[in-house]
C-alpha cells in the first residue's frame, strides 16, 4: 500500500513537483509533464513519450540526454490528456518534427491521437509509434492489439538516439517501428498493487500462486499457476519469449539481444539477481549473445510484487542505440558529454480561453447545465468506490476517481465562465476541455468530446429547445464512436449513450417535453447499463480479461447512466 501521501487527489501533482526538484540538473517541470534541461539542436527531431503515473521510472524518469526530450505525465494509471501532451511538445519541439511514442492503451491512443491532430493543425510534423511488446495480451497475428510494458524502454532509446543523431522524422519513425517489432515481454505477479488512498489491492493472488501475463495498471493476470522457484520462473519466462522469436531472426546462434529483468515494484534487487543468474545461463545456452543487460526497476506498478522479462532482438543499428550513453533520472548508461545547447527556460504560459458573452436566454440555460454538472459530481462522488470496484474486475480500478477528477474540473470551469456571463455553449465547451485535461484516460477524452458536442449544438445565443438537445446528443454519439472506435455491443459507454440518444429522439418525436422525454430515456439508459454485464469487452483495457468481466456491468456504462439520471433530476426541477 501507499504509506506517504497528503491527499490522493493531489498525489500526482505533488510527486511531479518533488521529482522535478530532486533532478533539476537534468529536467524541468512544465505544464503537463517534464522536459530535458537543455534544448534540442535547432532543426532536429524530438521524442515525446508519456503515460500514467505509478510506473516510475517510466515515464518521466526516461527524460534526459540520450533518452526522451519530454514526457507527458498522467494521473495514476491514467493517460495524460491531449492538452498535457501538446504543452510538453510545444516546450521541446525544435523545428525538425516530433515523434510520439507510448504504450498501447486505449486512453493513451485517444489522447496522443488527439494531440497529434491539434499539433498538425498548428503546422508541426508529428508521427507516432505505439509500443506493443506484451506477448500475453494478444496473439502474434494481432500484435497491434498488444499492450506496451517494459519493452517501451528499448523502443524509446532507439528513437531518441536516432533523433539526437540528426536523422529525419521518417527515419526516426522507421527505426522506432523496427525496434517495436523486435521486442517481446512477459510479466508475472505474486500480489496486486494498491492505489494511493485505497485500503485494499486492485486484485489479490492466493498464497502460493502466481498470476501470469498481468498488466502494469493493476490488471490481474491472464492465467494462474503455482509459484515456482527462481530458476523455474526463469525457465518459464525464457521459453515463452523464445517461442516468439521474430521471423527476421533465422537462427539464435550468434544473435545479439538486449535483456531487461524488471521489478514491478516490491520484488527486490537481490531477488532479481537470483533470477537473472538463470536467465543468463539459459539464453547463453541457446547461442544468444547478451548485450549490456539491465536488471532493476524500469516500469513498475506501485507496490505490485512481480517481475517481467524483456528480450530485444537487435541488428547493428538497434545495438548501437541500445549501448549508447544516456543520462536520465531513471536510466543511466556510460558517459554523456555536457550538452552544448542552451538551457530551457521556464516561461511557458497557458492560453486563457476567450469568453463569449451569452444572451440572457443562453446564460439562463448555462445555469441549468451548471446545476446538472454539480448534481452529476455529487452522484459520482457517492458512487466512485463502487465504480472503482467494477473497474477492478477486468481493468485498473481507477474509473471512479477518474470520473470524480474530471467532473470536479468541469464544475470549476463552468462556474468560472458562468461568472463571466458565458452562454451555455461556451460553458459546456469549457467544462469539456477541463474534464478531458484533468481526468486524462479514455473516459476523460470521451466525456470532453460529449460536452463539446453539446456546446457546439447549443451555442451562446438561443435557449436550447428539444430539437437542439436531440441533435447535440446524437452528435455526441457519432463523435464518441468516431474517436473511440467502439460499436454497440463492445461493452463501453456507447452501449448506454446510443440507446439513450435514440430513446430521447423518439420521445421528442412523440411531442413529449424535454423533461418527459429525458425521463423516459433515462430508464432506457439504466437498463442498458445493467445489460452490459452480459457483454464481452472487445475494446479497451478490459479486453485481455474479457471472460472475467462477464456478469459485471461496464463501469463506463454505469457512470454514463448515473450522470444521465443526475441530469434528469435537474431537468425535471428546472425545466418543467
Amino acid at each position: 500500500m501507499t504509506y506517504l501521501y497528503n491527499d490522493s487527489v493531489n498525489f500526482v501533482k505533488e510527486l511531479v513537483e518533488g521529482y522535478a526538484a530532486a533532478h533539476r540538473e537534468k529536467i524541468l517541470q512544465v505544464e503537463g509533464g517534464v522536459i530535458r534541461r537543455y534544448k534540442a539542436k535547432p532543426g532536429q527531431v524530438v521524442l515525446v513519450i508519456g503515460g500514467g503515473s505509478g510506473h516510475y521510472p517510466a515515464f518521466g524518469g526516461f527524460v534526459g540526454q540520450g533518452l526522451a526530450h519530454g514526457a507527458a505525465i498522467g494521473n495514476v494509471f491514467a493517460s495524460p490528456s491531449a492538452q498535457q501532451i501538446c504543452n510538453v511538445t510545444r516546450a521541446v519541439e525544435a523545428g525538425g518534427g516530433v515523434l510520439f511514442c507510448y504504450g498501447n492503451y486505449a486512453g493513451d491512443v485517444l489522447n496522443f491521437n488527439q494531440a497529434q491532430e491539434h499539433l498538425r493543425a498548428e503546422g508541426l510534423k508529428v508521427r507516432s509509434v505505439v509500443v506493443t511488446d506484451d506477448i500475453a495480451s494478444a496473439p502474434i497475428n494481432e500484435q497491434h492489439k498488444r499492450r506496451g510494458i517494459a519493452g517501451t524502454l528499448p523502443v524509446f532509446k532507439a528513437a531518441a538516439v536516432a533523433a539526437d543523431l540528426g536523422k529525419t522524422l521518417d527515419e526516426v519513425f522507421h527505426i522506432a517501428q523496427q525496434a517495436n517489432q523486435q521486442v517481446r515481454t512477459l510479466g508475472v505477479a505474486f500480489s496486486g498493487c494498491t492505489l494511493p488512498g485505497a485500503n485494499q489491492p486492485l486484485f489479490e493472488v492466493a498464497d502460493g500462486k502466481m498470476e501470469v501475463g498481468m498488466g502494469i495498471h493493476g490488471e490481474s493476470g491472464l492465467q494462474q499457476m503455482a509459484t515456482p522457484t527462481a530458476d523455474k520462473l526463469a525457465e518459464i519466462l525464457v521459453s515463452r519469449l523464445l517461442s516468439e522469436t521474430p521471423s527476421t531472426i533465422a537462427s539464435p546462434d550468434g544473435a545479439r539481444i538486449g535483456v531487461i529483468l524488471n521489478s514491478l515494484g516490491a520484488v527486490k534487487q537481490e531477488e532479481l539477481f537470483v533470477v537473472y543468474r538463470k536467465v543468463s545461463h539459459l539464453l547463453s545456452e541457446r547461442g544468444l549473445i547478451i548485450v549490456e543487460p539491465v536488471v532493476g526497476e524500469f516500469i513498475t506498478s506501485f507496490d505490485m510484487a512481480g517481475v517481467s522479462l524483456t528480450i530485444f532482438w537487435m541488428n547493428e543499428t538497434l545495438q548501437q542505440s541500445w549501448i549508447a550513453a544516456a543520462d536520465a533520472p531513471g536510466f543511466h548508461r556510460g558517459h554523456v558529454a555536457q550538452p552544448d545547447g542552451d538551457q530551457m527556460g521556464v516561461t511557458q504560459s497557458i492560453k486563457k480561453r476567450q469568453i463569449t458573452i451569452g444572451s440572457v436566454d443562453s446564460q439562463s440555460a448555462a445555469a441549468v447545465v451548471l446545476a446538472a454538472l454539480e448534481a452529476a459530481l455529487d452522484e459520482i462522488d457517492a458512487q466512485k468506490d463502487e465504480l472503482g470496484r467494477l473497474d477492478a474486475v477486468a481493468g485498473d480500478g481507477d474509473h471512479g476517481i477518474g470520473m470524480y477528477r474530471g467532473l470536479t474540473a468541469a464544475v470549476a470551469a463552468a462556474k468560472e465562465v458562468l461568472a463571466a456571463n458565458a452562454g451555455v455553449g461556451t460553458l459546456l465547451t469549457s467544462a469539456g476541455d477541463a474534464w478531458s485535461d484533468q481526468a486524462g484516460g479514455a473516459s476523460g477524452v470521451l466525456w470532453g468530446v460529449i460536452l463539446r458536442s453539446l456546446g457546439q449544438a447549443f451555442g451562446d445565443e438561443m435557449r436550447p429547445n428539444a430539437a437542439t438537445v436531440v441533435a447535440g446528443v446524437a452528435t455526441a454519439v457519432r463523435e464518441v464512436q468516431h474517436l473511440g472506435k467502439a460499436q454497440l455491443g463492445d461493452k463501453t459507454l456507447v452501449d448506454v449513450l446510443h440507446p439513450f440518444s435514440e430513446a430521447l429522439a423518439n420521445g421528442v418525436s412523440r411531442c413529449l417535453s424535454i423533461p418527459d422525454a429525458w425521463t423516459a430515456a433515462t430508464k432506457i439508459a439504466n437498463e442498458a447499463a445493467q445489460a452490459t454485464q452480459n457483454l464481452v469487452p472487445n475494446i479497451g483495457r478490459a479486453r485481455p480479461h474479457a471472460e472475467k468481466s462477464i456478469g459485471t456491468p461496464d463501469p463506463g456504462a454505469v457512470s454514463m447512466a448515473l450522470i444521465i439520471y443526475s441530469v434528469d433530476q435537474v431537468v425535471r426541477e428546472r425545466c418543467s
